[in-house]
């Protein structure tokens, strides 16, 4: 469970500091149904920009943002459905869009829900902690700036290999920027950083997306409602809810999933990876250039036992589907040899290079199940190509001008021939090997016990089942904090 021991002292210092910056908060509730949003608060959003470091912007932490850059509100769930002539099967599949949150990610949601219960519980103090944000790119993003909005100090944590837009933004937004050693999949470098900061600094408190339990409650709650708000709106008659798939990065949006099953209980619920570091299909390793993928582990907060398939991407596929759907030339050929109407092509600058990866994760899925035309797979486009516009030039100087012949061949070869393989379908035995490597790095590397571990596995109704009930709580103390404060009453 999240712990929710209160540090009164503490606890009012951060109430101190929520007076002095204007600072209100979000509830979960909220969040899920920015219907619930007071309208004083939805009045002076019309005046904020999306990116803006104002305490506001909290309150876009929701997959049902307005799409506008400055003075958005709310409407349904961001989403869009690709066509089979681009992807080929018959199956719909429905796409999150990310792009609509403060810092373009949806992992300003997961960072809210590891930092959100420490503050309004007083275990962060707000005016002596550091939050540290280990990631393998977007969620120390979303850390910094959460904490930023919070009224707290920072510290982001990510591989030197990552993309340089991330390193230029973050540089300008948290206190402190640490490059660590290699590329997505370095993850246990760190891992050793944070134990590092941990046992030699007392004014730090790490938030390790890969263990903290808020990032399952946030994507749980947030992100499976607003998925099933998308499905239930978008559904034709006799249409199903068939499966989601989610690349895994800290696996937090799996927790989606477990959702997603509670509510369409013969879904399918699918892990992406990448080819070149194959940990979950076959305990293998390797680097990778699917960015925000972190590997060689299994994430603490992966609820294994409730993921029916593993499925592998090569990364070539992603690097050369970014300039595909992003080329004009390649546009061109979406519209003029495929068919794709010209509105959904200008649509398609809302995949990243891990947005991409999961769209062939669900091609994939649909294939491997022979999904037809009334079955809907779900997945995430986590950010957006505007993250990625280094890497697109990297690509563009390696391999020259983008000519129709390359669009013909990428498509038909990172698109049309994808296949099944590469990819497994779990049984018991299966997904009990998958949970058992977190041995080595939870018990062994990072404190945790053998107990908790089988705990996870054995017993969901005191681990996951009670991760998922505590919304409520959370917001509850939500709501006591932004009363003693006193700020939603001048509103």
């Amino acid at each position: 469970m999240i712990d929710l021991t209160r540090n009164e002292q503490a606890l009012e210092k951060n109430i101190e500091k929520a007076k002095e910056k204007n600072i209100i908060i979000p509830t979960i509730a909220q969040m899920k149904n920015p219907e619930l949003i007071p309208d004083g608060i939805k009045e002076k959003l019309k005046n904020v920009g999306l990116w803006d470091v104002n305490p506001l912007n909290l309150f876009r932490i929701s997959w049902k943002n307005e799409q506008k850059e400055s003075g958005g509100l709310y409407g349904s769930s961001n989403y869009i459905v690709l066509p089979s002539e681009l992807t080929g099967v018959k199956a719909k599949i429905i796409c999150m869009i990310g792009k609509w949150f403060p810092t373009g990610c949806h992992k300003v949601g997961a960072s809210f829900g590891c930092l959100a219960p420490r503050l309004i519980t007083g275990q962060f103090d707000t005016t002596y902690h550091k939050a540290v944000w280990p990631s393998t790119g977007n969620y120390c993003r979303g850390g910094a700036f959460n904490s930023k909005l919070l009224g707290a100090d920072s510290i982001a944590i990510l591989p030197a290999e990552m993309s340089k837009e991330r390193f230029e933004w973050l540089h300008s937004i948290a206190g402190e920027v640490i490059a660590t050693p290699g590329c997505e999949s370095n993850v246990k470098e760190i891992f050793d950083k944070t134990w590092e900061l941990k046992t030699t600094r007392k004014d730090v408190l790490i938030f390790n997306q890969f263990e903290e339990m808020g990032n399952y409650l946030w994507h749980y709650n947030v992100t499976g409602s607003a998925i099933a708000d998308a499905y239930e709106e978008m559904k034709q008659p006799g249409d199903r809810f068939a499966g989601a798939v989610f690349t895994s990065g800290s696996a937090g949006t799996m927790a989606s999933g477990d959702y997603l099953k509670e509510k369409y209980p013969t879904a399918k619920l699918g892990v992406g990876e990448a080819l070149q570091c194959p940990t979950l299909l076959n305990n293998g390793f390797g680097g990778h250039r699917i960015e925000g993928i972190g590997d060689k582990h299994v994430p603490w907060i992966h609820n294994v036992k409730n993921t029916d398939m593993v499925i592998d991407i090569d990364d070539e596929d992603s690097q050369k589907l970014i300039r595909f759907l992003n080329e004009p030339v390649g546009r061109e050929y979406l519209v003029k040899e495929l068919g794709v109407s010209p509105e959904f092509v200008e649509l398609l600058s809302y995949f990243g290079i891990s947005g991409i990866a999961n769209m062939l994760c669900a091609i994939k899925m649909a294939k491997y199940y022979e999904m037809t035309e009334h079955d809907v797979i779900a997945t995430v486009m986590t950010d957006s190509a505007s993250m990625y516009g280094s890497r697109i030039k990297e690509l563009q100087e390696e391999n020259g001008a983008y000519t129709p012949t390359m669009a013909a061949v990428d498509y038909a070869k990172h698109i049309a021939s994808i296949k099944t393989d590469n990819m497994q379908e779990l049984t018991y035995i299966d997904r009990k090997r998958v949970h058992n490597l977190k041995y080595y790095t939870w018990v062994e590397q990072q404190g945790r016990t053998a107990e908790e571990l089988n705990a996870l596995w054995y017993d969901d109704e005191h681990t996951w089942g009670a991760v998922r009930r505590e919304a409520g709580a959370i917001d509850e103390l939500i709501h006591e904090f932004n009363e003693r404060t006193g700020l939603l009453k001048n509103l």
